[in-house]
């Protein structure tokens, strides 16, 4: 594995590169632009690898907020069925 901390053509360092995650996952795309980030991970597998696997994790994330299908609408009269039930006094 290659660590651009000992690697002198690298611009950024793992510590320089990762201290930019934050920065780069809330303005999606910025890694694409940045021609240091670039370059950085073409030649540091460690970060690259953490690069991929925090789009994965994100992606993942994403996804669980994401509804899968919407309520049929008996769910919704079950539902307000049984809130009219239970408004009536016994």
């Amino acid at each position: 594995m290659t660590d651009s901390n000992n690697n002198k053509d690298n611009v950024l360092t793992c510590a320089e590169f990762q201290e930019q995650l934050p920065q780069i996952f809330a303005a999606e795309g910025e890694i694409g632009h940045n021609p240091e980030l670039r370059g950085h991970l073409a030649t540091c597998t460690n970060c690259s690898s953490l690069v991929r696997d925090l789009e994965y994790i994100a992606e993942q994330a994403r996804m669980l907020l994401e509804p899968t299908h919407d309520p049929s609408p008996d769910v919704w009269s079950n539902i307000q069925s049984k809130l009219t039930k239970d408004e009536k006094p016994n």
